[in-house]
């Protein structure tokens, strides 16, 4: 046999066994490739409609950086499962030199020939990312099939620059070692049998304390109990720090001492199945505890991220109602008469209102906490809007009475009000007491009235006439008039926006249109969520091809030992339950424990970028799950064929 013949048959079974080490790779290349192609499609550029072109190059950076560690682990993974392989090349005389050949052009072979399949890949479905990008940011535009040579040069570059990292991690493993430690590469175990020690008991304890002390403050982030700006951030790096080491020491010690703890129960007599899914928990998953800290974090912070993009997403007709309660909105009367003729003009049916707004300074000490200190907010002098019950039409007041309407979570979170109180109005230089009936979250006015988020005081047609008469226009400036405008059809919004913004009235903040907020919302929310969207399946892909590479290599080492299980009688059936008993644990509890981590995450700070929490939560933590789940079913046909090789 010649080395030509030897390299073909080493790359079929190399290819047979880790099919899925190829496909990750052609996926990988694809995904790059079809990336960088959007972030030269001339729709990203500064030309075109979407300014996009820089959010994707940076996020092609991130996707350069977990490509990269997860080729050079899975290499790492493979470059050991051979080691007797290289240990017997050299016991027939090959030096190391010519045995790094072989590997490397086997190594070449596979990765430019997957890399050639995934830019093919990559730009077959390059134009269908591209519509799904589109329709996602909510822009109708052509979506064209577009090859771009600086796309195909740069993730050559890539690539390439990733291969000769992979070269140079082989060279440097089959240098340093010896032929015997070539042979004990694989037969080495990778947790010892041994009693648990005291250590790894306080381990176990610390770990599970410091995950559930860092779950407690996230919900208490912004409950009151931390009353300054500075207080905020180091209550969020205390959270980061305690959850990562707690997470560490969880892997480290605390599944240990937690299955240790099971099997003390059952007085050291377990089943087959027992057997087969706790030993490999109690003695690999201490061994493996910094990888799958580090793929737990990740996976946490990628699922998060997506949540919190997907809520911004997701509340965007929302925040555009509370933004701009009405499709349009405009403050001076004579450009809302104006623009309501040349409605008329295009044939374009409307409704309309009008509300006279006041701004009055209260006395809300009593309804009203400021839980943040550095806000610095003046509860005894608050300036607020004051509009007439008969503005709001589900609104009924009796004489002397209050309602505030139009508030956020994220101020709710800062300043908390009461259900019920006494507030003061200042009138005339005396304050009166007015009763206070609570809060309505729906928003009556346009954001520019709101300052700061505070909410609009409704009082009634009594109270609202004496604040008319006491406005002095020389101290409080010129009341307000706002003009609500609703077309009776929806689908001429885009229309009735030319027309809005011919006139210069989207220019001010003091006038606005919900369908463009929201428009503009969801193409910056969309752009972000599909960035963070792409790169954590990108991650979801990699992590959970890592996590069945290390299944497979224990797959080969536990072969013997389903062979003597299989002679003690112990049949097929026996032996796949306790496998799948295994992948549920060695699955289940990274994804649980990063879907706990993601949970409390986004619960402590949601209200920064959106309205609704749990259907886009849900949402992204179900899919997550079901894709990741995918890998462990894969794990059990691996293990079923192990088994049914085992005799």
């Amino acid at each position: 046999m010649n080395i030509n013949q030897l390299i073909f048959r080493n790359l079929k079974k190399n290819l047979k066994n880790y099919y899925l080490y190829v496909f990750a790779l052609i996926f990988s290349v694809a995904l790059y490739f079809s990336f960088v192609t959007l972030q030269y499609d001339p729709s990203m550029s500064q030309e075109g409609s979407i300014k996009g072109e820089a959010a994707v190059r940076v996020a092609s950076v991130l996707l350069i950086a977990i490509v990269a560690i997860f080729l050079l682990y899975a290499n790492t993974l493979f470059i050991k499962r051979r080691s007797q392989e290289i240990g017997l090349f050299q016991l027939i005389g090959m030096t190391k030199n010519r045995i790094f050949k072989i590997l490397s052009t086997e190594n070449l072979i596979i990765y430019f020939g997957s890399l050639v399949i995934g830019i093919f890949v990559g730009f077959a479905i390059s134009k269908l990312i591209l519509m799904s990008f589109f329709q996602v940011i909510g822009v109708d535009e052509m979506a064209n099939l577009h090859f771009s040579t600086e796309a195909l040069g740069q993730t050559l570059l890539v690539f390439a620059a990733i291969y000769v990292l992979i070269m140079l991690t082989n060279y440097l493993f089959i240098k340093r070692q010896s032929i015997l430690a070539l042979f004990r590469v694989t037969s080495s175990s990778q947790g010892k049998v041994k009693k648990l020690s005291i250590w790894e008991h306080i381990m176990g304890i610390f770990g599970i304390l410091m995950i559930a002390t860092g779950y407690f403050v996230s919900s208490q982030l912004f409950e009151g109990d931390i009353v300054t700006i500075n207080g905020l951030f180091l209550a969020m790096g205390f959270i980061l720090a305690v959850v990562i080491i707690g997470t560490y020491f969880f892997y480290k010690g605390s599944v240990r001492f937690v299955t240790n703890l099971i099997r003390k129960n059952k007085n050291g007599y377990m089943n087959i199945n027992e057997v087969l899914s706790l030993s490999s928990i109690m003695f690999r998953m201490k061994s493996n505890a910094f990888l799958l800290t580090v793929i737990t974090t990740v996976s946490a912070l990628a699922i998060s991220l997506l949540s919190l993009s997907y809520i911004s997403y997701y509340s965007t007709e929302k925040s555009a109602q509370n933004s701009v309660p009405d499709d349009f909105s405009i403050t001076d009367e004579e450009s809302a008469q104006t623009f309501m003729n040349r409605l008329e003009d295009a044939g374009i049916g409307y409704s309309e209102k009008t509300i006279e707004v006041f701004e009055v300074e209260f006395n809300v000490r009593d309804i009203l906490d400021a839980k943040i200190d550095d806000l610095n907010f003046d509860t005894e002098q608050t300036p607020l809007p004051v509009i007439s019950e008969a503005a709001v039409e589900d609104i009924h007041l009796d004489e002397g009475e209050m309602k505030l309407t139009g508030y956020t979570d994220l101020m709710q979170s800062f300043i908390s009000l009461e259900g019920a109180g006494t507030a003061g109005i200042h009138l005339n230089d005396n304050w009166m007491e007015l009763d206070y009936l609570g809060l309505e979250k729906d928003y009556v006015l346009s954001s520019y009235y709101v300052a700061g988020g505070l909410p609009i005081a409704v009082v009634d047609e009594k109270m609202f006439s004496q604040v008319k008469n006491n406005f002095n226009p020389e101290l409080q400036g010129k009341p307000n008039l706002y003009t609500g405008i609703n077309l009776d059809q929806q689908g001429e919004q885009a229309e009735a926006f030319e027309i809005f913004e011919r006139m210069g009235l989207n220019e001010t903040r003091a006038h606005g249109s919900q369908w463009n907020v929201a428009k503009q919302q969801k193409l910056n929310m969309g752009l972000v969520m599909f960035i963070v969207g792409f790169l954590g399946l990108t991650f979801l892909i990699t992590s959970g091809c890592v996590l069945y590479f290390k299944q497979m290599d224990e797959g080969e080492d536990e072969k013997g030992s389903y062979t003597i299980l299989r002679k003690l009688g112990f049949t097929r059936g026996d032996l796949l339950r306790g496998i799948q008993g295994k992948q549920l644990f060695n699955f289940g509890i990274p994804l649980m424990v990063g879907l706990l981590h993601s949970y409390f995450a986004v619960n402590s700070g949601w209200f920064f970028f959106g309205t609704e929490l749990w259907t886009p939560m849900f949402i992204v933590m179900g899919l997550y799950t079901a894709l990741y789940s995918i890998f462990g079913l894969l794990s059990v046909l691996y293990y079923k064929k192990i088994i049914k090789e085992a005799l």
